[in-house]
């Protein structure tokens, strides 16, 4: 298989009502404001379980344990969300999710203080996962779907990259803000309070993405009768690669935070973790958004090794910090190559896209970053629990690491393929 920058489905250049050369005509104002706050409750559903049940239940193993049923349930039904999305279009699934979604976070912030076993709150929590509605995926593959039915041919490489810097960028501002917004209604209100808060979002705001008109741009396979790729074409090794570079994504968000939180309870300060977490949100958001003004010649598979570089190197840096001021700087510099990153793999997700496959893989990339984020909570709370703060912190180098050598496999396979 050839992989390259601009590999694209084969319908992409056929679309015959392209007329914008910019993105906002063809989607509307409206609708940007919608889906960024459409997609707090997924950036919050895991620290807020996190938080509520270790308050609840008094344990940070069982708070990671539940935190891990969460991804669980995305890893398992997140993907079929996304092929029912491209098979029957995304307003009645987003809809029927989003309802769900609500019920299941609602019904935690009952069960977490019921006279219920632990089994019923890691239940709850899988139901969580198996019913979020994926809206920043949906989000991703209604904005590349708009770009190819509306963006005149010659722009659409170029919007399409600003398109997925500005994603990369809401995705990090939310899942680093996200736990801050945990934090802050954990602090002032109740331990409860976040996962309500995310509920009421969930009803609200999914809803509006779900009924917004840009809905119609996106219609489903069977609709625009699209004959949708195997599913084994989301087993080639290309997309693959890119898997594994966003479940390294989610270990790095879930490993950190655990990690911070140990740290911060050392200091007598766990309830401000978010609040420190966030401050990696402000480089990052800004060099997500500043990557679409880099060079062409400065590549996409060029990039994916030389931002992770300087993950592995801010989170060596961890280890060796002892005082907060060092400890903000390292986060700042944390952020510079994060923001990158994620625009980098969400663009060649974007690109390596099966055709008729597209929710289907976006949601694939996002699922990996939950997965990735539950599972490093559940591990790296279990690992600070037991070997204490400075061990846990040695798992964000592992996952900014995995993520360096995902870029060098994808650097690899690309050079062969092109003959290089």
């Amino acid at each position: 298989m050839t992989i390259t920058d601009s590999e694209r489905p084969a319908e992409a250049h056929d679309a015959s009502d392209a007329r914008h050369t910019t993105l906002l005509p063809a989607v509307g104002t409206s609708f940007f404001p919608i889906a960024l706050v459409a997609r707090f409750p997924y950036a919050m559903m895991v620290v807020g379980v996190l938080t509520l049940v270790v308050a609840g239940r008094g344990s940070l193993g069982i708070g990671g344990l539940t935190s891990a049923m969460v991804g669980v349930g995305t890893a398992i039904f997140g993907p079929l969300i996304g092929s029912a999305a491209d098979r029957f279009g995304q307003r009645l699934v987003v809809m029927l999710a989003g309802m769900a979604s609500s019920l299941a976070l609602l019904t935690m912030a009952w069960v977490v203080y019921s006279p219920l076993p632990d089994a019923a709150v890691l239940a709850t929590a899988f139901v969580i996962g198996a019913t979020t509605p994926q809206v920043p995926p949906m989000s991703r593959s209604r904005l590349v779907g708009i770009i190819t039915r509306r963006v005149v041919p010659e722009r659409r490489t170029a919007v399409t990259t600003g398109t997925m810097a500005y994603e990369s960028a809401v995705d990090e501002l939310t899942f680093v803000f996200g736990p801050m917004i945990v934090g802050l209604l954990a602090a002032t209100m109740s331990p409860a309070a976040p996962v309500i808060g995310a509920a009421v979002l969930t009803l609200v705001f999914v809803t509006a993405f779900a009924l917004h008109s840009s809905v119609h741009e996106v219609p489903s396979n069977r609709t625009a009768g699209v004959v949708a790729a195997p599913a084994r074409e989301l087993l080639r090794p290309g997309l693959v690669v890119v898997l594994v570079g966003v479940l390294g994504i989610g270990l790095f968000f879930g490993s950190l935070l655990t990690a911070l939180t140990s740290a911060m309870s050392d200091a007598g300060h766990a309830e401000s973790a978010g609040l420190v977490y966030g401050v990696m949100g402000i480089g990052s958001a800004a060099f997500a958004l500043g990557s679409a003004l880099f060079p062409a010649r400065f590549t996409m598979h060029a990039r994916w090794i030389v931002f992770p570089l300087i993950m592995v190197v801010g989170t060596a840096a961890l280890l060796v910090v002892e005082s907060m001021p060092l400890l903000l700087m390292v986060l700042l510099v944390l952020g510079i190559g994060l923001g990158p990153t994620l625009v980098v793999v969400y663009s060649i997700a974007s690109d390596r896209s099966p055709r008729g496959r597209g929710a289907t893989v976006m949601t694939m990339a996002t699922t990996g970053v939950v997965v990735g984020q539950s599972a490093a909570s559940a591990i790296n709370g279990h690992i600070a629990e037991t070997a204490g703060t400075q061990a846990a912190l040695l798992a964000p180098l592992a996952a900014a690491s995995l993520i360096t050598a995902a870029g060098l496999v994808n650097r690899a396979m690309v050079a062969r393929a092109s003959g290089a």
